[in-house]
């Protein structure tokens, strides 16, 4: 079983910063891209950063230059630094990544979700 599980979320002032972690656990083969996603109350769930196992980073641009991904591949675990925040990034983050894992013989590849954290940004 893989379990992702997010956490650092919480309330902070604009310009504030914040520091989230997901790490994955299991029976973990490898772990390809890692993402960051947010949904805000009323809107669609949006993709807010991803880096890839080797390390290549993306961003949406309305986070460019604030917040940075990161990663640790020993401890399959992927970071999102958040800084110079506005209250228009309060939503609920989640962490998503694409883990192989095997079985039997077999290799499975899928994406896995966490449970989501609370990012509040207050003006």
């Amino acid at each position: 079983q893989v379990q992702v599980v997010e956490s650092g979320g919480g309330l902070v002032q604009a310009g504030g910063s914040l520091r989230l972690s997901c790490a994955a656990s299991g029976s973990i083969s490898s772990i390809n891209t890692m993402n960051w996603y947010r949904q805000a109350p009323g809107k669609q769930r949006e993709l807010v950063a991803s880096i890839t196992s080797g390390g290549r980073t993306r961003y949406t641009d309305s986070v460019k230059g604030r917040f940075t991904i990161s990663r640790d591949n020993a401890k399959n675990t992927v970071y999102l630094q958040m800084n110079s925040l506005k209250p228009e990034d309060t939503a609920v983050y989640y962490c998503n990544a694409y883990i192989t894992t095997s079985s039997g013989g077999l290799v499975y590849t899928k994406d896995y979700w966490g449970q989501g954290t609370q990012v509040t940004v207050s003006s």
